[in-house]
């Protein structure tokens, strides 16, 4: 007798909406626990057979799917952006837990990647190396909005150097303005002191994982970026093809066909169609591509390999912008081969991406 069970989760800052479905996928328990550890767990163990449980991406679902996963058969975290039958009919916690079970039970979600183990440290420190660059970028450009709004042209990165801050400071005549200004400047050298410290973190954190070092004989790919790739990526296995991780970094083509064959006499033929080209994915990992893009633009700028790749593609009649992007689609293909295989890199790479 199969006793497996399906556990739907709606999970919220203070309740959880719980439904248990059979094998036969009957409705056999609803509940509502407290979003508590001893809880949680309390409940579980009062399951018996195989437990399949299911949550949506969220605050908790890191919490939770560390909590559960030694308890149960399966912890399957699912992408909220894709469950598209949970925003038909009646909208309740109730309804949206029996709705998570039921897709769970027919297999029908697509599960978020929590499996590495040991990047934990490494995973949130990037996290703040993130927030504090967009903090940091964020005040630069209002420091320099500031200057603008009152027509001071300020190009260039010398409105920020603490030496030339008086003299900066000067050509504001309003008392309450240059006021402003002064603040922006106290936050920018907060934030600034606060960047540097993580990253020293951070570097220090990177260097205990070997594939540090293969990353960075990759060209273009410095410490930083090194740093960031494992802790967005926590392992390469994750990705079965170098396609998986264009789409996974926004680098993926979006495609669009129908109506692709015909009868000619009593023959199937394929038609002649052009396949319509929509863009890159729009539903990706936004700090992932910009690592990629940013290494692509760095590369196509400083002698070597993948210059000479990028000029090739130029040559070819390729608009520059384009030929970036295809960098930046060989650059993380040659980053997963390199960290899946555990090889130093080499120029021949290249051109067996290309080929």
């Amino acid at each position: 007798m199969n006793e497996a069970k399906y556990i739907g989760l709606d999970v919220h800052q203070a309740t959880i909406s719980v439904a248990v479905l059979d094998s036969a996928g009957k409705v056999v328990m609803e509940a509502i626990l407290e979003t508590k550890a001893s809880t949680i767990l309390q409940f579980i163990h009062g399951l018996h057979g195989s437990l399949h449980v299911t949550l949506e991406e969220g605050t908790c679902a890191a919490w939770l799917h560390d909590l559960l996963k030694p308890h149960v058969t399966e912890v399957l975290v699912c992408d909220p952006r894709k469950n598209a039958s949970m925003k038909t009919g009646n909208k309740s916690d109730r309804a949206d837990a029996r709705k998570l079970a039921e897709l769970l039970y027919l297999n029908k979600l697509n599960p978020v990647y929590h499996g590495a183990a040991g990047i934990r440290a490494l995973k949130e420190l990037a996290r703040s190396y993130l927030a504090i660059t967009r903090d940091l970028t964020r005040v630069m450009n209002r420091l320099k909005a500031i200057y603008r709004s009152w027509a001071i042209p300020c190009a260039g990165q010398q409105v920020y150097a603490v030496r030339y801050r008086t003299e900066w400071l000067a050509k504001i005549t309003d008392a309450g303005v240059r006021r402003r200004a002064e603040l922006s400047y106290q936050q920018f050298d907060a934030l600034a002191a606060l960047r540097q410290q993580v990253r020293r973190e951070l570097l220090a954190e990177a260097g205990k994982h070997g594939a540090t070092k293969l990353l960075r004989r990759i060209p273009s790919i410095g410490p930083i970026r090194a740093a960031l790739l494992i802790a967005l990526m926590q392992t390469p296995h994750r990705f079965r093809t170098k396609r998986q991780l264009w789409a996974y970094s926004g680098l993926a083509l979006e495609t669009y066909t129908s109506g692709e064959y015909r009868f000619v006499g009593s023959q199937l033929k394929r038609s002649k169609k052009v396949l319509a080209i929509r863009g890159l994915n729009k539903n990706h990992n936004h700090d992932l591509k910009h690592i990629f893009k940013s290494a692509a633009t760095r590369a196509a700028a400083a002698a070597g390999p993948f210059k000479n790749f990028y000029e090739a593609c130029v040559a070819r009649g390729m608009k520059p912008a384009m030929a970036r992007l295809t960098l930046a689609r060989k650059i993380a293909a040659i980053t997963l081969l390199v960290w899946k295989k555990g090889v130093r890199f080499d120029a021949e790479h290249l051109k067996q991406q290309a080929a």
